[in-house]
């Protein structure tokens, strides 16, 4: 099963979506909550270029946002992703 980590703040509804979403799937994740940590988000921010949460990584690859996760669960292709092995 692969890795996934997803970096949120509390009181973000696109953040509770991506979480039930992968919890409805079974994905164990790891989050990483960025409410009172500003130098852990500008190093993020600076990382990817995203200056939003959730942002979600699979197996150590930025697949993006909620709406991204959406857009690949909608194309089957997050079910791959979620069960590639993490190298």
């Amino acid at each position: 099963m692969a890795t996934v980590k997803i970096y949120t703040k509390t009181s973000c509804p696109a953040c509770d979506l991506a979480k039930q979403i992968l919890e409805e799937k079974g994905v164990l994740f790891e989050e990483f909550i960025l409410d009172d940590k500003p130098e852990e988000l500008k190093a993020l921010i600076n990382k990817t270029n995203m200056k939003t949460v959730p942002q979600i990584f699979i197996n150590n690859h930025l697949i993006g946002g909620c709406s991204d996760m959406l857009d690949l669960d909608r194309k089957n292709q997050l079910d791959i992703l979620l069960q590639a092995e993490d190298n």
